[in-house]
């Protein structure tokens, strides 16, 4: 049992489990039937995406002074309780259960995926 951290709409991986969607928007031009169908996701979590306008800075970070800014500013919106508390269930789940969770930037080390990886880390989860 363990989580994934995964890049939305890629072919899912044997025994990945319920897969998360931790983006503020769904896919555009999708119908919410198909998300599931098409490797997108089984269930919407847009609390544990950056804000609206969090987002708009993580897509304008071009120097590791501005992504290391957008970083920080994004652990402190997931240190409020709801989030919070969600990545402490998504930590407790991954001991009993296959659970993956993504966004759909190709490159998980400029996206907030990334840090969630290592906020899950930090609240116990089992990562694969």
């Amino acid at each position: 049992m363990a989580l994934r951290v995964v890049r939305l709409g890629t072919p899912r991986l044997a025994q990945e489990g319920t897969r998360i969607g931790t983006v503020r928007r769904p896919p555009r031009g999708v119908r919410k039937e198909d998300y599931a169908a098409e490797n997108w996701f089984d269930v919407w979590l847009p609390e544990l995406a950056p804000s609206l306008p969090l987002m708009a800075k993580a897509h304008a970070a071009a120097t590791t002074a501005e992504w290391k800014a957008f970083t920080r500013a994004f652990r402190a919106e997931m240190a409020a309780p709801t989030p919070k508390h969600l990545l402490d269930l998504l930590a407790t789940l991954s001991h009993g259960a296959n659970v993956s969770i993504g966004c759909y930037c190709g490159d998980e080390a400029h996206c907030h995926r990334g840090v969630l990886r290592e906020l899950l880390v930090a609240c116990g989860a089992w990562i694969e």
